[in-house]
């Protein structure tokens, strides 16, 4: 039987899996910008900078809305991102009210469990066809690294190139 610890751990999971489709979906926008806008030839980090807030500021469903305009996906994909957008919304909005009290027993905790896994299937299923329509399978190619420390993320200095 599961506990809530582990209840709230594949919670977490899955919340991060929604944010991996998030942020691929904004890397597809972004690159979508670059060829849109020329950015690899003008190099503008003003431009550059802007498109990346406007794009940080979108929701999940905004992001989906700005694909469909700069590169509408197959009907398959487009499917699939409904239900994962559907699901993503469900697990922050109303996962726990819907599931209530169901974490203070054991036979609770593993429908909760269940649910998640189900949540973390179809967004993970949606991150991973979203991989491919951008032109990157990561089952065929792995990643050959993983990194331990985290990125250096300041940008210095305003002028651009």
């Amino acid at each position: 039987m599961p506990t809530l610890d582990e209840v709230y751990a594949k919670f977490g999971e899955t919340a991060e899996a929604a944010q991996l489709l998030e942020l691929e979906l904004g890397n597809s926008l972004i690159f979508a910008a670059v060829d849109l806008h020329g950015l690899a030839k003008i190099r503008s980090k003003s431009l550059g900078r802007k498109l990346i807030g406007e794009i940080d500021r979108k929701t999940l469903g905004q992001l989906l809305a700005s694909l469909r305009k700069s590169a509408p996906p197959p009907p398959e994909l487009e499917a699939e991102l409904a239900v994962a957008l559907s699901e993503r919304n469900r697990l922050n909005h109303s996962f726990y009210r819907q599931h209530n009290f169901r974490r203070n027993s054991d036979e609770g905790r593993t429908i909760m469990m269940a649910d998640l896994q189900v949540i973390h299937e179809r967004i993970l299923g949606a991150y991973t066809s979203l991989m491919i329509f951008s032109g990157t399978d990561v089952q065929k190619n792995p990643i050959p690294f993983t990194p331990v420390t985290h990125l250096n993320l300041e940008v210095k200095g305003d002028g651009d190139a």
